[in-house]
Order: structure tokens, then C-alpha cells, then sequence
């Protein structure tokens, strides 16, 4: 599958995530077991209006890829979700999500949460 060019673009596509209650619990597992001194880092960036908490901008890419949700997944290669760098690869019909979501990240989640 080719790859989207997310570098560079410094996490405007990233939020905000709607997330699961599966989804969410993976993410708290993750941050629990994240080194303390990468959480902090993480957590203490700057970030663009309305971009997913979890993005890292000093890295330019998903501070939590490995639990990303499945919205994040499906970024780019959806019709209703397209890269605006690449459109031409959105040629799946709308995402229809597995479980509903429960809320957002960086609007209903926040790093109170974690």
C-alpha cells in the first residue's frame, strides 16, 4: 500500500480523533507504560488549534502510532477522509467505524484523562 506524506504537515490532519471505549483504554495503557520523561515531552509540546494530543510535533508524526485509532487508520484512503496532499488515494467508499465513538481527543479527552 503506498504511504500517505504525512511529514511535514506537522499534525493538521490529526484532530480532532473521535475514539472508542476500546480505543481509549489502549491509549491509557500505552501512556501508563511510556518512559515518564517521553510522556512529559509529549505532553508539555505546542500544538496547533484543535490537533490530537498525542501528536508530536518535534518528531512530526503519532506519538502513540502503535494504539492509534481507527480513524487514524483510515486517514487518507477513505472518500470522507482524504489527504489533501494525495487525494488520488482515497478510493474507498465512507469509513463506517466498528464500535461508536464515545468522544474526541484533545476536545473530550485531554491529559487530565491520562
Amino acid at each position: 500500500m503506498e504511504t500517505l506524506p504525512c511529514h511535514g504537515c506537522k499534525g493538521l490532519c490529526c484532530g480532532p480523533v473521535p475514539v472508542t471505549e476500546k480505543e481509549l483504554k489502549k491509549i491509557q495503557k500505552k501512556i501508563k507504560t511510556m518512559p515518564r520523561k517521553v510522556r512529559v515531552e509529549l505532553e508539555n509540546q505546542p500544538r496547533l488549534f484543535g490537533t490530537c494530543i498525542f501528536y508530536d510535533i518535534n518528531q512530526d508524526r503519532c506519538g502513540i502510532h502503535s494504539v492509534r485509532p481507527e480513524v487514524c487508520q483510515a486517514f487518507g484512503y477513505y472518500q470522507d477522509l482524504v489527504c489533501f496532499r494525495k487525494p488520488e488515494l482515497a478510493t474507498k467508499e465512507k469509513l463506517i467505524f466498528k464500535e461508536r465513538p464515545i468522544g474526541h481527543l484533545s476536545i473530550d479527552f485531554t491529559w487530565k484523562n491520562f
